[in-house]
């Protein structure tokens, strides 16, 4: 099979030709032209898969737990995939406090370029800290209450809700199996029969997956420039270390905690699983969302993993809505970063206070773009450091909101394939070169 043909190259060509463009219609003042007749292609693809996510997550779950036939094999998996995701997430955000206390990054903003950003990004911080006061004023118990809805199909409007369809899914995958299977089965077979039909959906979106890429990659740089590619080069040039660090930390936790996790309980080559998952991870990279990467990465993870539907069905909704490594660990990092650069030393008690509060935020976080700024003002407010300083980061945040995406993926698929392992539940995965795109077979 020709290497172009492969969908994972046709996603990188798509995403290196969008940066090139991105540049020169930053460089020409293209920005305008690209908002309107370039950027709805992205929205477009982003769109498409936030489309099929609910349907997804509600019928892959329900089928799953369904498939589980008993409560006590259900609460075994369940046990193990809540317990790898917060340990892994706990894992994530100690590394990067150690990587930001080590190499300090704050320490290397100057005094001019902090007092510009902190004007250029007044308004967003005023939203933000609105956001979390909102959080903030709410019970200790308002997160279980929340997870529960009065009116699904209220829930099921917005894919910020989906925590809340995976309790109804997973209340409703209980429910099949209290039932004789007679009764369950033409309900249980109306869920699988929509499972197969959005994974087959998937493989029709994926058709125009190098056309939103290049399109999202295109609109992000011309967003964050404007017309003016300076802006982008002196940006980058004052927030460059604090973005290296983040990169390493994210890097780190891919390449030694996963690949060390795979290592020892999965049989699992590593080069296997990267290259299985790669097309998931760009998907994650160009639509900063780990949530509307889930078909993908359900996809790449059954038919190129060898992740057993059962498995795969439970799993990877579950983490898509409560397993944010990438995220806490950016979270971490940012907190640390912007007390240095407002000349804030952090106590030990502090640090710690991190660690907890970024792995409850990081299951409570939407898998959307942006989300968890939000959650970072709560985190500031929890170790005392001005919201202000938010305004540091926002500049680069979308740019590390793509790589910290891609991150959670990855952790996602990583589970999946070490779940499945403990359960005898991973075979050998297809390495022919057949097309990329699933034959679905039920």
């Amino acid at each position: 099979m020709r290497w172009y043909r492969k969908l994972h190259w046709q996603i990188l060509l798509g995403l290196f030709s969008g940066l090139v463009y991105g540049v020169l219609a930053a460089a020409n003042g293209w920005g305008l032209f690209t908002e309107h007749w370039v950027a709805p292609f992205g929205t477009i693809f982003i769109n498409s898969l936030q489309l099929i996510a609910v349907p997804l997550v509600l019928a892959s779950l329900v089928t799953g737990v369904a498939s589980l036939s008993d409560l006590k094999k259900l609460s075994r998996i369940g046990g193990k995939t809540i317990a790898i995701y917060l340990a892994t997430t706990a894992v994530a955000v100690t590394i990067g406090l150690v990587f930001v206390n080590v190499l300090r990054p704050g320490d290397q903003i100057p005094e001019g370029v902090r007092a510009e950003l902190q004007a250029t990004y007044a308004g967003d911080v005023t939203a933000g800290a609105a956001a979390a006061g909102e959080l903030a004023q709410r019970g200790p118990l308002q997160t279980l209450v929340d997870i529960v809805p009065a009116n699904f199909f209220g829930a099921a409007s917005s894919n910020q809700n989906m925590l809340q369809v995976v309790f109804v899914a997973l209340f409703l995958g209980v429910g099949l199996i209290q039932v004789p299977a007679k009764t369950a089965k033409p309900l249980l077979d109306v869920f699988e029969g929509m499972s197969a039909v959005v994974i087959r959906l998937v493989d029709l979106i994926m058709l125009i997956a190098p056309i939103g890429v290049f399109a999202l990659i295109a609109n992000t740089i011309t967003t964050v420039a404007g017309d003016d590619l300076g802006r982008v080069v002196d940006l980058l040039g004052a927030l460059g270390f604090y973005c290296l660090v983040v990169v390493l930390g994210l890097a780190a936790h891919i390449g030694v905690t996963y690949v060390v996790l795979l290592k020892v309980f999965s049989p699992m080559k590593i080069k296997t699983f990267f290259a299985g998952i790669a097309p998931a991870q760009l998907v994650a990279f160009s639509t900063s969302s780990s949530g509307a990467t889930l078909p993908v990465t359900m996809e790449r993870c059954e038919e190129k993993l060898g992740v057993s539907e059962e498995v795969s069905s439970f799993v990877l909704p579950l983490g898509a809505t409560v397993n944010m490594d990438g995220t806490a660990l950016y979270q971490a990092v940012a907190a640390v970063f912007i007390s240095q650069a407002l000349g804030m030393s952090l106590s030990l008690g502090q640090q710690v206070t991190i660690v907890l509060t970024a792995v409850l935020a990081s299951v409570g976080t939407a898998a959307v773009p942006g989300a968890g700024i939000i959650m970072l003002v709560i985190i500031l407010e929890a170790i005392g450091v001005p919201i202000a300083g938010i305004a540091l980061v926002l500049g680069v945040d979308r740019i590390l909101d793509m790589l910290r995406s891609a991150t959670n993926v990855t952790g996602d698929a990583a589970v999946a394939t070490i779940v499945a392992a403990s359960e005898n539940q991973l075979r050998m995965p297809d390495l022919s070169e057949k097309a990329d795109h699933i034959r679905v077979k039920r």
